[in-house]
């Protein structure tokens, strides 16, 4: 449920009345795709910042028109906000106008003639097939908690999950027989994720060793919990895999998306079909899946340019 649901998200900048058009734009957004608190954090902030300019020079944020929008845009590059925050700044701007459209707030689009700008896609940062496996296993693998832990960076590699989705995995969605785990991502979309032998052992022993002792006789419904007897979160997880990087002296940038990056580079690497990868992300575009060509492409060059005699 998004904050403006739920009564504790404090009033954003701008008129009542932008307040007030902001929440019913997040909360449409919440309903009809079901994004995740963050996301929805993300559009009230750019709308709200926008309104809060907007409100410096007399317009309301429903009746903004190109001419407001081009002038934030500018200045807000020449403030130094990066292109690409930029460009993710004037799509919150057309679906909410759009928005608008639909409902009968205005009879024009003013996104409609601002051109979208161009910019090279980044490839994603991903580990190579030996320092993950120095990765998974960093892990202490005597203590409960390290058991976790490697069951965790297992399932991760070996299915491509997020970490929010990997958090969130309830114990009815795991098929230990099967090899199997119903992943609930993004939009509410439900995909079924094979996972490997390696991991579905540690899963195994996670569940039967490990989560008993680390629960104490509580009940939590996700899978993965914490010392403390409760959910694993999300920002938890991610300092538990910088600390093992750390320790396996990993100097690579890592993300807390490395590990799903990983899975789908190396299933590329190895000649996975991209349609293949595709449906294992849960990726609703295949231009998506593809950036992963892009990233085998680039490690083979950077081989041969590290290992070719004329390189």
């Amino acid at each position: 449920m998004p904050a403006s649901l739920s009564g504790t998200e404090p009033a954003v900048p701008g008129s009542e009345a932008d307040n007030a058009v902001i929440e019913r734009f997040v909360d449409a957004l919440w309903v009809e795709n079901g994004l995740s608190e963050n996301t929805l954090a993300a559009y009230r902030r750019d709308l709200a910042g926008f309104a809060g300019w907007l409100k410096t020079q007399g317009v309301p944020l429903a009746d903004a028109g190109a001419l407001e929008l081009n002038a934030y845009l500018s200045a807000q590059y020449r403030s130094g906000r990066k292109l690409r925050s930029n460009a993710r700044l004037l799509s919150t701007m057309r679906r909410f106008y759009r928005y608008l459209v639909r409902e009968g707030r205005r009879k024009d689009d003013p996104t409609a003639s601002i051109p979208s700008p161009k910019m090279d896609r980044p490839l994603p940062h991903t580990l190579s097939e030996r320092q993950v496996e120095q990765l998974l296993a960093a892990p202490d693998t005597d203590q409960p908690i390290g058991i976790r832990d490697r069951a965790m960076l297992e399932l991760l590699y070996a299915s491509g999950l997020r970490v929010s989705e990997l958090v969130s995995l309830t114990a009815d969605r795991i098929n230990l027989n099967q090899g199997v785990v119903k992943v609930l991502g993004k939009g509410n979309k439900e995909r079924l994720v094979p996972v490997g032998d390696e991991a579905l052992r540690w899963m195994a022993r996670y569940l039967e060793a490990s989560r008993p002792v680390l629960l104490r006789g509580a009940s939590v419904e996700p899978v993965f919990v914490s010392r403390k007897a409760s959910a694993m979160t999300r920002q938890a997880f991610w300092y538990r895999i910088r600390q093992y990087a750390l320790k396996v002296k990993i100097s690579t940038h890592l993300s807390p998306h490395t590990l799903r990056h990983a899975f789908a580079t190396h299933l590329v690497n190895h000649g996975a079909d991209l349609r293949v990868v595709q449906m294992l992300l849960g990726h609703s575009d295949l231009s998506t899946t593809q950036i992963y060509t892009h990233v085998a492409r680039e490690r083979l060059r950077q081989l041969h340019e590290r290992h070719h005699p004329r390189g």
